[in-house]
């Protein structure tokens, strides 16, 4: 008996950090954010995530609500979701509305992604103890919750205090807000998103760590919803990855030797060590994408084919989910960068989303039925001339043009 496949994604899209390189313009680095997603907009694009940092340099949004505000007005269908909001830097009433009001302006098309905090350095600023970033996570998570139902809600922690708070603005939807909650290598996100029935966002799937963490977090996330009464559904899993793509191997590593350089560095010194691989931008992106980089994990460098491989081969280690989310990191310029989405969305989409099915069905049956098919029309042109042969005759014959 053939054992069931593994659901393939069907939905598509970007997640931007964003990383930037220290020596452009931030502004116009930011417009090409908002181009991006307006870009990814008219390709047919699903969804837009945009994340939330406040320190290092490289990653310069600190609100991504009011990104998303901002790119809403220049989109008409791509959803657009946080990505996500650091969860113990936020006043959780203070949040709930400021999302409520920009899911309002998107007309529902907002999404809400919850995390701890990716780095120290942000922690560290706002004198969030880092020890307690997961649990204060869990703590934010289960007011905002209550508040998104349209609940009052009393509560009080070492870090908030909320006192018959309600929302007098609730989401868009009468389902409420989407949310998703992020899963790198640890069990923890899995059991948040699994006991308020959030999807999973699994942030380092290429990571040979979180490759291989994928179907255990899963199973957690599985268990953890079934305990707490939700339905499970692979649908609202979404795995992330890095990925470049041009019409050639050779081109896209040269695209992706571009801005590979700032993408070192940024690792370098966020973790205060060198690494043995990073002399030449060449040298970096075999490293990318052979052993991969710390936290980024492996790197998808070449084409629509090998993009296709290695979302099937995570279909495979995961079981199946409902979402891939390219994780744009600006390697390659504006130009290059434009032109992988659009390859993308022009050869992968459609080979996931069996878009062109019906029409090689439809070429198939014309093909095998071609005998038949031609021999009729063929008849149908003698008898055509067996018909009108006279008057053709006639209208042929030296001396008749005018008559």
């Amino acid at each position: 008996m053939n054992q069931p496949t593994a659901p393939e994604p069907t939905r598509f899209g970007f997640f931007i950090a964003p990383y930037h390189p220290l020596d452009g313009n931030p502004t116009l680095q930011i417009q090409r954010d908002l181009e991006l997603v307006e870009l990814a907009d008219r390709l047919g694009y699903a969804e837009a995530w945009v994340g939330e940092h406040h320190s290092a340099g490289m990653e310069i949004i600190a609100a991504p609500e009011v990104f998303l505000a901002a790119a809403a007005q220049r989109t008409t269908h791509i959803r657009l979701g946080t990505g996500v909001n650091s969860l113990p830097y936020h006043q959780p009433m203070m949040l709930a509305d400021r999302l409520c009001l920009v899911d309002h302006l998107t007309k529902g098309r907002l999404m809400m992604g919850i995390g701890p905090g990716q780095l120290a350095s942000d922690a560290s600023m706002m004198g969030v103890p880092q020890p307690r970033q997961r649990d204060m996570m869990h703590e934010s998570m289960d007011v905002l919750a209550q508040l998104f139902r349209g609940d009052v809600v009393t509560a009080k922690t070492d870090w908030f205090e909320l006192n018959e708070a309600r929302l007098q603005l609730l989401p868009y939807q009468p389902g409420g807000l989407e949310m998703a909650v992020a899963s790198t290598i640890s069990p923890s996100g899995a059991v948040l998103a699994g006991r308020h029935g959030a999807g999973l966002l699994s942030l380092a799937a290429s990571d040979p760590s979180g490759y291989e963490a994928l179907l255990p977090n899963w199973k957690v996330y599985e268990k953890t919803m079934a305990d707490n009464g939700h339905a499970v559904n692979r649908a609202n899993w979404r795995l992330v990855a890095p990925m470049h793509i041009a019409e050639t191997r050779e081109q896209a590593r040269r695209e992706a030797e571009w801005g590979v350089g700032h993408l070192v560095e940024y690792i370098k010194r966020l973790s205060g060590m060198e690494v043995p691989w990073g002399d030449t931008a060449a040298e970096a992106v075999e490293q990318w994408t052979g052993p991969g980089f710390p936290a980024f994990g492996r790197a998808v460098i070449g084409t629509p084919e090998d993009a296709i491989a290695a979302i099937e081969a995570l279909t495979e280690q995961s079981g199946g989910f409902g979402t891939f989310l390219q994780l744009a990191l600006n390697i390659g310029d504006w130009d290059a960068t434009r032109r992988s989405a659009r390859l993308f969305a022009e050869h992968v989409i459609p080979h996931f989303t069996g878009a062109n099915r019906n029409r090689i069905a439809s070429l198939d049956w014309a093909n095998a039925n071609s005998e038949r098919l031609m021999s009729g029309m063929r008849a149908g042109v003698e008898a055509a001339f067996e018909r009108h042969g006279q008057a053709l005759a006639a209208a042929l014959q030296p001396g008749t043009e005018g008559q």
